[in-house]
């Protein structure tokens, strides 16, 4: 993953859920809607084909990643299908060490002051503040306070009308799920909306960034 890149759009898009029949256009949609990072999760049935195919489609036009890597097996199928990045929901140190080993960009997540600096400390490209949605903007201003150089990225309760507040605390990233891949929306096979609501994410987060 070029990390470089990623920060100039700060935004990563989950995906949990989705079959391989809607994953080709999906894909198409977000990279046509100007997303730039997106991760599919591993508990996902099919992940790493859907991780392959993605990788297909969006050429390097998108960086693809894998979320919800759990164990050193998740990490090794991951790769293996095309994955440039790795993303968990907490600290997983035998997932670090091999990531940092392969020099492969990697978000351990965390919670607590303790958990962020020990997933920074380890070596994480970014820590994924999760879940954000608890606390809010309000808590990474809180975090950013003594760990003003540790580069967090909110996960978890990131809106259309929180994103300014999430960067102006102090976020150096963000991402969406559930509430633009939305289920009914997917199974409507409602393309348009996802777009739609793709492009407003990464409209506001320009805004918020002045990238």
């Amino acid at each position: 993953m070029d990390m470089e890149r990623f920060e100039r759009l700060p935004l990563m898009g989950i995906v949990r859920g989705v079959s391989l029949q809607d994953m080709g256009k999906l894909a198409e949609t977000a990279v046509e809607a100007g997303l730039r990072t997106m991760e599919i999760t591993m508990n996902t049935p099919g992940a790493k084909e859907l991780i392959s195919l993605s990788r297909e489609i969006a050429g390097d036009r998108m960086q693809i990643g894998a979320g919800t890597v759990l164990s050193s097996e998740d990490l090794d199928g991951a790769l293996r299908s095309g994955a440039s990045f790795i993303v968990m929901p907490s600290y997983i140190e035998e997932v670090v060490e091999a990531c940092n080993d392969r020099g492969v960009a990697v978000f351990p997540g965390a919670f607590t002051p303790g958990e962020v600096l020990t997933s920074w400390r380890a070596g994480a490209s970014m820590v994924k503040v999760f879940p954000s949605g608890m606390f809010g903007p309000r808590y990474i201003r809180e975090l950013k306070g003594p760990y003003d150089r540790i580069k967090l990225m909110a996960v978890g309760g990131v809106r259309v009308d929180n994103i300014a507040e999430y960067f102006s605390s102090g976020a150096d990233a963000v991402a969406f799920g559930s509430s633009v891949f939305r289920r009914d929306w997917l199974q409507r096979k409602d393309f348009g909306s996802i777009g739609a609501l793709i492009a407003q994410y990464v409209s506001l987060v320009r805004d918020a960034t002045g990238k």
